[in-house]
């Protein structure tokens, strides 16, 4: 990205920001580095601080439905405390860590349609100004990679990924947002639910799995939600697609029970969605293991469509766009302040 010059608040020639990321994913609670290079103006500035500031696209609901808007959701002071003469070439060097619940936003090298940056922000003599937005690019961590196999493996389909404004009650949840996979189901329970929507929370010892299934109501009953969380350690070593399965069984069969292991009931998404509830669910179901594709060629087979996060009949260059949008959108309008 070339240099972006800040206009606006500290006035035309005044000091130039880029900020140029490492190449490569980086993971949640991982380490993001790279370096801010600076260009001197016209005159000398005095460099108060320089911040990184994470953000992302997030859904939200309002009384007239939903909409979009862009979240910050962490800052870091990278540097600060010094004169940037006129002309000047400097670069700032940085190492922060992302927050353990920083969404995802590719497997297996597709991504999800997840849209997170890194903005730059330069304070000189008392005034502040926006630099460039760079994308952010986010793999899974070892367990959530293992699970989201695992639901592949057992013939669920990836749908989409996005992320909500609010809180799910009962976690840890400590972002003012959390992200939605949703999946299509397996064959196997495609007669018990409409589909899954698995959310990871993150924190330095473990990973909470929360999994919601949009359950198919019967002749006489309407469709319901059921919800479910369970833990899982960064380093398990698990059958994870008997893992999997064992917790779709006690998500679309029993009622609300309380443990260690997993519970329903006692949390909901704060945001837009009601206290859910599992119940006695009679269909049968095959006590044999599925075969299949993992997630990843699941992914991968659809990379027109799947891998950019496609709904209903959306095609894949729409949401390209969208996130072009989002980068140049927020550009153009800092250098109108």
């Amino acid at each position: 990205m070339v240099f972006k010059r800040l206009l606006g608040s500290l006035g035309v020639g005044g000091p130039t920001v880029d900020t140029v990321l490492d190449p490569g994913a980086v993971l949640p609670g991982g380490s993001l580095s790279g370096q801010v290079h600076l260009r001197g103006g016209h005159a000398d500035f005095d460099v108060e601080h320089l911040t990184l500031e994470l953000v992302a696209r997030v859904e939200a609901e309002r009384e007239d439905g939903e909409g979009e808007g862009v979240v910050v959701f962490d800052r870091f002071t990278v540097g600060g405390g010094f004169r940037l003469a006129a002309g000047e070439d400097r670069s700032v060097a940085f190492g922060v860590a992302l927050p353990w619940e920083t969404p995802i936003s590719e497997l297996y090298g597709q991504p999800l349609g997840i849209v997170l940056g890194v903005r730059t922000e330069l304070a000189v003599a008392g005034a502040k100004g926006k630099g460039d937005l760079d994308r952010l690019t986010v793999s899974p961590l070892p367990a959530q990679e293992a699970i989201l196999e695992a639901f592949g493996q057992l013939g669920f389909g990836f749908k989409s990924a996005d992320l909500e404004y609010g809180r799910i009650g009962g976690t840890g949840q400590q972002l003012p947002f959390y992200q939605e996979i949703e999946l299509t189901p397996a064959p196997r329970y495609a007669h018990q639910v409409n589909e899954i929507e698995v959310t990871f929370l993150a924190n330095p010892g473990s990973v909470e799995v929360v999994l919601e299934a949009d359950k198919r109501g019967g002749f006489l009953s309407e469709g319901q939600d059921a919800l479910t969380r369970f833990t899982v350690g960064h380093h398990d070593v698990r059958d994870w697609t008997a893992e999997v399965d064992g917790w779709m069984r006690q998500l679309v069969e029993h009622r609300a029970s309380y443990g260690s292991h997993g519970s329903f009931s006692s949390y909901g998404h704060e945001s837009h969605y009601g206290q859910g509830g599992g119940h006695e669910h009679d269909g049968h179901h095959d006590d044999g293991r599925r075969s299949g594709p993992g997630m990843g060629t699941v992914v991968a087979a659809g990379a027109a469509s799947l891998a950019v996060g496609v709904v209903g009949g959306m095609v894949a260059a729409e949401v390209v766009d969208e996130v072009g949008d989002f980068f140049e959108g927020d550009e153009e309008d800092e250098g109108e302040d």
